[in-house]
């Protein structure tokens, strides 16, 4: 088996968005509405002007991997001086793909590119199956995170 890696474009926009999809199911989401649209939009319009990157893992012309990092700014701070920051989502592989370190890889590639793009952070709403490869990682918890729904 020869995984390879490559970033998204918007040819696998179809793709990437079905997984992303499964991903939420498999966390638990309820799906109140049709995602679809939204989230075709986001990604067109973060990936045009360089604000969300990707990198996919593939097995031949199969997709088996994905992952995903939005940037943001907030004003800067102590912990953060550039106030750029990482947002790290669509972390999924394919079930029969598990625990041969694509996802492991894949994370690399994107804090890589949080770097590159000069975030002093990265943050991640982990699901119960990822604090494990985010602790081995380097992630640490952040005991004050909180949210209020709009």
């Amino acid at each position: 088996m020869e995984i390879e890696y490559r970033r998204l474009t918007e040819n696998d926009l179809d793709t990437f968005i079905e997984m992303r999809i499964n991903q939420l199911r498999e966390e638990g989401a309820k799906e109140e509405i049709d995602l679809v649209p939204a989230l075709q939009d986001y990604y067109r319009r973060h990936m045009s002007d360089g604000t969300f990157v990707s990198w996919l893992a593939c097995d031949g012309d199969k997709i088996i991997g994905t992952s995903g990092m939005s940037f943001v700014e907030k004003p800067p701070y102590f912990g953060c001086p550039s106030g750029k920051m990482g947002l790290l989502s669509s972390m999924f592989t394919n079930p029969n793909y598990r625990r041969k370190g694509i996802a492991k890889e894949l994370l690399s590639r994107v804090v890589n590119d949080a770097k590159e793009y000069g975030c002093g952070t990265v943050q991640i709403t982990a699901s119960d199956m990822g604090v494990q490869l985010y602790t081995d990682f380097g992630f640490v918890h952040n005991g004050n995170f909180m949210q209020y729904k709009l």
